[in-house]
């Protein structure tokens, strides 16, 4: 070295740019080498000079990694691959400190004594080392630097509670995966930092939060050896450590190294504790916010003048101990356990028997046991390379591709990804070694390719495991306070900022349940301030969609195609339901008027559409008298009534009042009094939910599917959900009233004395067999006897009908021939500009007067035909025919005679005896339903429970309250032909039509 030649020592805290001041130093040199103290910060600073002066002139030099082009003039190299003798004109050691570290100090030992640069060399450092270098290196200029920032202590804080942009450290793998799991947990995610990662994997989660993808940074004490990170605080998980060999607390020297990393520049930074770390002794805290330490007293040393003669020599020459008071005897390292280890080995002692072996047994032991299994297994490793060296003087090609191949695999979790890096970089390291194998460029990319594949697949598994992008990214957004940007696709899901935070079900947000806590609230914060002009233009494209997509459920809801925008609520008139939209209150109360406007007129036309007929009778204001209160009750009773409950104000009604009420489409019926239109499916389904809301039901009654002609008489339906539904329970069925109808229209056409025979006919009208109609009728109040006779050919047999029912009263009720019935169409109410008020009165009836109610709940009386006008149902589906086999069987055929039986009809029919009566009070023969008292079955109150044993509960206005009564009920079909159900209907499968609620 010339004798001008320039040695100076930079001594100072972190943040003072020491290791910034010796790269400008070597650039200004032809040539220079730098040695850092590890391999992640040699790669940072070799991609900095790199940028400065180009790849072709920047070599990099580490135990696994060599990148040397042919003119390089500035080496980068960790301090144990510093090659000597190189001559460049500037040297530089970085964290020369380490001097005194237990494990490596003896190499920063030597290099602090026998590195040299022929014009400058540079030692980088802690303060503490001013001593020691002022007394073994002559002439050498000291250099003070103060740190740029200020440097404090915020005590302890909760993981959950600590301030962005931190660094937490930990002293072992698991707990640093431990913290990043919490962090991931509330904070959204962290990136991942230790010394046994390789460079790429580092970088690559440096970049994460260098880049603000994540705020948080976990990390061992490799981050304290010059890693320049934008951190402002510093957390300690713990103040003590394994060293390799006994754990021991953290000196206030060691925690000012990795503290000082917080803060950059001129911004100050803190440092603290956390988890179960404790607080730092307020004299630590100050020798570290003051830079005041111990000064270091001993370096650690090893000979490196080695004797090569033997392996005894070259032992004994290792463990030669220091002749300076400065200097001590380095502990035992690695590498001289394994030589200690191999020669008692006899092949191996054979082996090496003279110098130039000895030299090669010692280059074999030092290579580094990156992967940490065990003393043991480590040294047969190198027992096994320094054989093949030893014989063929390299390693062979097929046995070093099998070890790689072995470990070129990318599947697996994170600890198995870090042992195949682990033991990729010893084979890496094998192969930098000059001479070890042959084509050693294959070798040296071959293992670098299967380095960075799995450094790669660490990075993401580390990624994927500590960091969720989602709330990372809207945490980032939020604090910027910038505009988000949300996305809504055709099936609802909703994306901020590209990452899927939930779905948008009409104008309601349902967040994804797979977040929780922190996460979930970052979700929602964002998702809703993103979304604001999202529920604007939902809510104008749905004021102007067609009512066509717009329809209700059968329980009250109100849907926008698939998606539940709104329910119907109780309003003053049944018939004028209130709306409840579903919005979110973060939607605006604009939004809210929106929705709720355009579901009001959806459901105002609904109901003026299909109640029409209704709406006209309410209207009508040429109505007066007993026709206008008339037609108030069965506005009331939404066009359905049956007759019982209105025998008195029937016969009130005089033949002028009864044609100005048939001119709206009623039709007095002999049990029911309705109007045809509103019998149809889809004002059935309406009013059977107008009518539930008006009753505050809990749940709501179902519409039979369409086109059945009879139902299950189910106990704990009530009877005013039949009658509603547009049936009439009687037996173990209930039958459609229009068709109830029709076939009364057919037993007025019998010969009344002596009892009927049912016919073909009347099986056809109800869709029955001979049996069920038998029950149907006992239901009615009629006597059944079942006969037999031979069979008779069907066109040669003359169906007779016999005698009607007698009455107590011994009155005959009139028999109506079927000819004086014109029918009208199926599904229309008489046509009245085809049917003039004169054409009402059939002739010779003009003076007939109503004889009040039906036969089925009273004793017979005197009927008169009230109708003037033929009416048949709104829509006529076949009812189903007979069995032939009822009418014509091969041999025998049965008959069924029907008498009228005084029976008052108690629903179910012999029912009755099993469950009980079903009104409020006991039903008495010869009592008149229209003379019960109130409560009984009003409003379709149950009454007596039956079998159930449970007494009457009513509610206000008579509707029921609670039990099973409440519950809507199924329906099954009838023994009707298949192809009559529409097989898209979701009550097909079982024929239901009241869904039983329980």
């Amino acid at each position: 070295m010339p004798q001008r030649a320039r040695i100076a020592a930079v001594l100072g805290p972190t943040n003072t740019g020491k290791t910034h001041y010796a790269i400008e130093r070597m650039l200004g040199h032809r040539t220079g080498m730098i040695g850092l103290p590890l391999r992640l910060l040699a790669r940072e600073v070799y991609d900095k000079i790199v940028a400065a002066r180009g790849p072709g002139v920047v070599a990099l030099v580490t135990g696994e990694e060599r990148i040397v082009p042919p003119r390089a003039a500035y080496w980068v190299c960790t301090v144990e691959a510093m090659p000597e003798g190189m001559g460049t004109d500037f040297v530089g050691i970085d964290e020369i400190q380490l001097c005194a570290d237990p494990e490596r100090g003896h190499v920063f030992t030597d290099r602090l004594l026998r590195m040299r640069g022929l014009h400058e060399t540079l030692f980088m450092g802690a303060d503490t080392m001013r001593g020691p270098i002022s007394q073994l290196v002559k002439g050498v200029e000291f250099i003070r630097r103060e740190r740029m920032s200020q440097l404090s202590y915020l005590g302890s804080k909760k993981i959950s509670r600590m301030p962005a942009r931190s660094a937490i450290v930990g002293f072992s793998v698991d707990n640093v995966y431990a913290i990043a799991e919490l962090i991931r947990r509330t904070k959204g995610g962290a990136a991942v930092v230790m010394g046994a990662l390789s460079p790429r994997t580092r970088n690559a989660q440096v970049d994460l939060y260098q880049n603000g993808e994540v705020d948080y940074l976990v990390a061992t004490d490799a981050i304290g050896m010059g890693l320049n990170l934008d951190i402002d605080h510093v957390a300690f998980s713990s103040l003590t450590k394994f060293d390799g060999r006994r754990m021991r607390e953290l000196q206030p020297n060691e925690l000012a190294q990795i503290a000082g990393r917080a803060g950059r520049g001129m911004k100050p930074g803190t440092f603290g504790t956390t988890g179960d770390a404790g607080q730092i002794p307020d004299d630590w805290v100050e020798a570290i916010t003051s830079h005041s330490f111990t000064p270091i007293r001993k370096l650690g040393w090893r000979n490196s003048d080695l004797r090569f003669g033997s392996i005894d020599a070259l032992v004994q020459s290792l463990e030669m101990s220091p002749d300076n008071e400065w200097l001590m005897k380095a502990r035992e390292a690695d590498d001289l356990q394994v030589l200690k280890s191999l020669s008692r080995e006899a092949e191996v002692f054979a082996r090496a028997s003279n110098p130039a072996s000895v030299q090669l047994l010692w280059d074999v032991c030092r290579v580094p046991d990156f992967r940490g299994i065990s003393h043991a297994e480590h040294a047969g490793l190198l027992q096994v390379i320094f054989q093949h060296l030893h014989e063929r003087g390299s390693i062979p090609a097929d046995f070093f591709a099998r070890q790689v191949k072995r470990i070129d695999r990318t599947d697996g979790d994170i600890d198995a990804l870090s042992k195949r890096l682990a033991y990729i970089r010893t084979w890496t390291y094998v192969a930098q070694r000059k001479g070890w194998v042959d084509d050693e460029m294959h070798w040296r990319d071959a293992t670098r390719a299967v380095e960075d594949a799995l450094s790669d697949a660490l990075h993401e598994r580390l990624t994927q495991r500590f960091v969720d992008r989602r709330t990372s990214v809207l945490l980032r957004r939020l604090k910027q306070k910038e505009a988000l940007l949300a996305d809504v696709n055709d099936k609802g899901e909703v994306t901020v900022e590209g990452e899927f935070v939930g779905r948008l079900e009409g104008f309601r947000f349902r967040q994804d349940q797979g977040a929780t806590g922190q996460e979930a609230k970052t979700l929602k914060q964002a998702s809703l301030q993103a979304l604001a002009p999202h529920f604007h233009l939902r809510a104008d494209r749905f004021y102007n969609a067609p009512d066509t997509e717009i329809d209700f459920t059968e329980q009250g809801g109100l849907m926008w195609g698939d998606q539940a925008v709104g329910r119907l609520a109780k309003g003053d008139d049944a018939l004028k339901p209130r709306i409840v939209a579903f919005v979110d209150d973060t939607a605006g109360a604009d939004v809210v008027q929106k929705v709720e406007r355009r579901l009001q007129h959806f459901i105002d036309r609904k109901i003026a559409a299909l109640f029409e007929p209704l709406l006209n009778l309410r209207d009508d204001e040429a109505l007066t008298g007993l026709a206008r209160g008339f037609a108030f009750r069965m506005v009331e009773s939404m066009g359905i009534v049956p007759r019982a409950q209105v025998a008195d104000e029937v016969k009130q009604l005089d033949q002028d009042s009864r044609g100005a009420l048939r001119k709206h489409g009623i039709r007095f019926g002999q049990y029911t009094i309705f109007m045809p239109l509103l019998l149809k499916p889809a004002p059935t389904r309406l009013r059977l939910v107008l009518w539930s809301l008006f009753n505050d039901l809990d749940h709501f009654p179902e519409a039979p599917p369409p086109g059945l002609v009879t139902v299950p008489n189910i106990r704990d339906v009530p009877m005013q959900h039949y009658t509603l539904a547009g049936y009439r329970p009687s037996g173990e069925r209930a039958i459609r009233i229009d068709m109830l109808e029709r076939l009364a229209d057919l037993l007025r056409a019998q010969d009344s004395r002596g009892g009927f025979e049912a016919n073909p006919d009347m099986l056809s009208i109800t869709g029955m067999t001979l049996e069920q109609f038998s029950d149907l009728m006992g239901g009615l109040g009629y006597k059944a006897e079942k006969a037999e006779r031979s069979k008779v050919r069907a066109a040669d047999t003359v169906v007779t009908t016999s005698a009607t029912p007698e009455g107590e009263s011994g009155e005959d009720i009139p028999v109506f021939d079927a000819a004086q019935i014109e029918e009208t169409s199926p599904g229309a109410a008489p046509d009245m500009a085809q049917t003039p008020a004169a054409a009402d009165v059939v002739a010779g009836t003009e003076s007939i007067d109503d004889a009040g109610y039906a036969p089925i709940n009273e004793d017979p009386a005197p009927v008169k035909d009230d109708d003037n006008i033929a009416e048949t149902p709104e829509e006529e589906l076949l009812p189903g025919t007979a069995p032939d086999e009822a009418l014509s069987g091969p041999e025998i055929e049965v008959i069924y005679t029907f008498t009228w039986g005084g029976n008052r009809g108690a629903r179910g029919g012999n029912r009755r005896e099993q469950g009980g009566a079903r009104s409020g009070a006991p039903r008495g023969k010869g009592k008149p339903q229209g003379e019960r008292q109130a409560g009984e079955r009003q409003g379709g109150e149950r009454g007596d429970r039956g079998a159930q044993g449970k007494g009457p509960r009513k509610g206000k206005g008579g509707k029921p309250q609670g039990g099973p009564g409440n519950k809507s009920k199924s329906y099954e079909s009838g023994p009707r032909k298949a192809d009559r159900i529409d097989p898209d209907n979701p009550f097909a499968a079982a024929l239901m039509g009241f869904k039983n609620k329980s």
